[in-house]
């Protein structure tokens, strides 16, 4: 055995004089000080990593037997459509692979979304980890292209459907939009050109730049530091050793406890996977069952659950400004509902961090947001047409809640400033 130690211990120092294995190891996991007050809410951001991986891994699988073709075999069914089938059907565990790829892609965003309303908690946008928000959001932009580009792939009706709607709001853009719908299609019409486009982005170009905006979050992080739930910045108190009085070492601390977040986490993922797959039709649609067919509009068309909110936002604009097109207008608001959560950094002006030591103040408004956001996500699934209760009409609501939405973050220098905020610990809590 001691033989057997000495000759790991002479490869690791072989394999360290050339390349930084152990010092990378201490540097980002076992001397790496996270402060010791992480609750609840900082298992999401190891599951987001956890979650990217099954996406990756589950994806590479995928790719081995799926052939991105809309031309129609000999059964008259499309060819991208029939593979998913072959998958499903007659590649051994391939259902599986395909379930845990389409349960990911939800549970990706259920993850992002609880870790960037961590980070409103807790004020984790604020200085010094501005760079790291805006990584974060850089990601965030990055996984729904991913999954637009990647909705596209099964070639289904509201696949098809839903693409068609999306490509074409970009024509809307004054000048470049016809050429760029154009470009993204790949033809004048949603057809193989434009699968095989979006097969390119989803499986290779979307990947790279998101592993590396994941790399430079966690650099970026492990430069400044992790927040924590008082917004104490713990490198301002070490000991004489140089080591934060407040932090402990994330190896084998925070690693340990991470592996309770994500036993928790799988088993309610495989719940979804072995007995519910569909999700109720959020996660996969029923129309998606069908192939897609471009002369047959499904009666209703709306995106993924994740992506609802910025539809509602989207589908609330429905007058011409200045002489240019609503539906121009309506594209500048989906847009800058995703974009506007990046300038938090520079629009909260209190004077403390956390939502433990903030007023009243932006409690009210932030538990507002949140209803706010998940009325528009509801009302995103629904047809314009719908009414709460069938009495109150559900797009003058969507009108209403998405100036709410975009007051939130405008007058959110005003308001942050005058809350009534208690002052932060000198050290962390253990509250």
């Amino acid at each position: 055995m001691s033989s057997l130690n000495s000759k790991l211990q002479d490869l690791l120092g072989w394999v360290d004089a050339r390349f930084p294995l152990t010092a990378s190891w201490k540097s980002h996991v076992s001397e790496y000080y996270a402060p010791k007050n992480f609750n609840f809410w900082y298992f999401f951001g190891s599951l987001a990593l956890l979650v990217l991986v099954i996406q990756i891994v589950t994806g590479i699988f995928l790719v081995m037997h799926f052939k991105p073709d809309a031309s129609l075999n000999a059964s008259g069914v499309p060819v991208a459509f029939a593979s998913v089938e072959y998958i499903m059907r007659d590649v051994p565990w391939g259902w599986l692979i395909r379930y845990m790829h389409s349960t990911g892609a939800s549970a990706f965003f259920v993850v992002i979304y609880l870790h960037m309303f961590r980070g409103l908690l807790y004020g984790s946008y604020r200085k010094p980890r501005e760079l790291i928000w805006l990584f974060g959001m850089g990601i965030f932009l990055c996984l729904m292209g991913e999954a637009f580009f990647g909705y596209l792939l099964p070639w289904g009706q509201m696949s098809f459907w839903g693409a068609q709607v999306i490509v074409n709001l970009f024509s809307a853009i004054p000048i470049i939009g016809p050429d760029l719908s154009v470009w993204l299609r790949g033809d004048y019409v949603v057809g193989d050109a434009t699968l095989n486009r979006f097969f390119a982005f989803h499986v290779i170009a979307m990947p790279l730049v998101l592993l590396g905006l994941v790399a430079a979050h966690l650099l970026a992080l492990h430069e400044v530091g992790s927040n924590n739930p008082d917004g104490v910045e713990i490198k301002k108190k070490k000991g004489a050793d140089g080591i934060p009085l407040d932090g402990i070492p994330f190896h084998p601390y925070y690693t340990v406890k991470d592996i309770v977040g994500v036993v928790v986490f799988l088993f309610a993922f495989s719940i979804v996977v072995f007995f519910m797959p569909e999700g109720g039709g959020y996660f996969l649609e029923f129309n998606n069952f069908d192939p897609a067919d471009p002369l047959k509009t499904p009666s209703h068309i709306a995106p993924v659950w994740y992506f609802t909110p910025y539809y509602s936002l989207l589908r609330a604009v429905t007058f011409p400004l200045f002489g240019i097109d609503a539906k121009f207008w309506g594209v500048v608001a989906m847009g800058a509902g995703v974009v506007v959560f990046a300038f938090l950094p520079w629009l909260d002006r209190s004077p403390v961090k956390s939502i433990r030591y903030r007023g009243p103040i932006t409690k009210v408004m932030l538990t507002l947001f949140v209803i706010t956001f998940f009325i528009l996500g509801f009302l995103g699934t629904k047809s314009p047409s719908y009414a709460f209760f069938g009495a109150i009409p559900g797009a003058p609501v969507a009108q209403i809640l998405s100036v709410f939405y975009f007051l939130f973050f405008l007058t959110m220098p005003i308001w942050s400033s005058l809350d009534r905020c208690q002052p932060e610990p000198d050290r962390v809590t253990d509250k």
